[in-house]
């Protein structure tokens, strides 16, 4: 019951403190899972959230699911979802009947405007976690290589994060099973 009720509570946070939609919410999922409850560590973090990414829908409930299943099974999933999307449903309902009638005065205006550069800052922050992670596995210039590939496949030639993700995967296995052949042929 403990479980059940911590696994609540922190996509519950998730979910009421996550402005900006689910992308927002990843480094708060980040703060909860590995530095709060240890349910994970970076990597396997890492590997979720990449993993979750070549998955369609919305990236928060994905987390939810597969972490709550992994704590707590079915039980788990379905209260980690529950969790992260109550707070919106109850949000979404009255904030916005709420504030449609106070959309044009300034002080609305204004915190929607001013909760733009924190996201922004969490996405900054969560961003370097991860290339600094890549750095420390594959070194200065791969890290770098790879994140300049990945930008021009990303915005220039617009390929779905999704096939960058497969195709980074597969070519992650077939090294792999590349370099255990080697190994055991020699």
């Amino acid at each position: 019951m403990k479980t059940q009720w911590q696994l609540f509570l922190a996509f519950f946070r998730v979910g009421i403190l996550g402005y900006g939609g689910g992308p927002a919410s990843i480094p708060l999922v980040h703060k909860e899972v590995v530095d709060t409850y240890k349910w994970m560590r970076d990597e396997e973090f890492g590997d979720m959230l990449a993993l979750a990414n070549t998955l369609p829908g919305p990236i928060a409930t994905k987390l939810a699911g597969y972490i709550g299943y992994r704590v707590s099974g079915v039980i788990g999933m379905l209260n980690a979802i529950l969790a992260t999307v109550l707070p919106t449903v109850v949000l979404l309902i009255v904030l916005l009947s709420t504030l449609a009638s106070f959309k044009d005065i300034d002080w609305v205006k204004g915190m929607t405007a001013a909760v733009i550069p924190v996201v922004g800052m969490m996405m900054a922050t969560l961003t370097w976690q991860f290339f600094d992670k890549a750095r420390k596995g594959m070194g200065w210039i791969q890290t770098i290589l790879l994140t300049v590939a990945v930008f021009v496949f990303l915005y220039i030639l617009n390929v779905h994060p999704g096939i960058i993700i497969a195709v980074l995967i597969a070519t992650a296995l077939l090294i792999r099973d590349k370099k255990k052949e080697k190994g055991v042929k020699s």
